[in-house]
């Protein structure tokens, strides 16, 4: 199925799903009025569901470009980065809706901060991957000296520059070293 209209789907269904509820909760507070302290509870289990059908659908959509471009597994990296903000985003918002701002606010830092700590790495090399994309220090065929190894650049990707060394091995060096690090580039 098209990501996109998996994730037109899911949020139609999650507003249908949500009135209903809704309706059934108001139907029977009339009958019972003590169900509807349960109401909250129901809405977190299907806000928490239909969020994370969501948020992978999501992810499938942003992954998907770069599954094209850069191979199925930065495809997939991608998709679980986008995840995991994603339920980072989804429980701090449904933590703002059952107890205010305050409490979103803290738990949405300290979601940003253990994914920052965890995606440190990756985000730095993603950064500087897209320094060395729109700066253009050197191009692909250039001889290049830098973060102690040196080749023929064969490719300039997201995460890393592919070097083909003398020997004819591939070598993957980190954007993030490339950057931070002194560059030869031979003629």
């Amino acid at each position: 199925m098209n990501p996109v209209a998996r994730l037109v789907g899911w949020i139609i269904a999650y507003v249908v799903v949500m009135a209903a509820v809704q309706f059934l909760f108001s139907y029977v507070a009339n009958i019972y009025k003590p169900i509807m302290d349960y109401k909250i509870y129901v809405d977190i289990l299907l806000s928490l569901f239909f969020g994370w059908q969501i948020v992978k659908a999501f992810a499938d959509i942003i992954a998907l470009p770069v599954a094209k471009k850069q191979g199925e597994t930065a495809g997939k990296a991608v998709s679980n980065l986008v995840k995991l903000i994603g339920i980072g985003a989804l429980v701090a918002s449904i933590a703002g809706a059952v107890s205010g701002g305050p409490a979103a606010a803290a738990l949405g830092g300290f979601i940003g901060l253990v994914i920052g700590f965890a995606t440190q790495q990756v985000l730095g090399q993603a950064v500087a991957g897209t320094f060395l994309l729109l700066a253009r220090p050197f191009k692909i065929g250039d001889k290049i000296v830098g973060a102690g190894q040196e080749g023929v650049v064969e490719d300039i990707s997201a995460m890393f520059t592919v070097l083909r060394d003398a020997e004819g091995n591939k070598i993957l060096v980190p954007n993030n070293k490339l950057v931070g690090d002194i560059l030869k580039i031979k003629k």
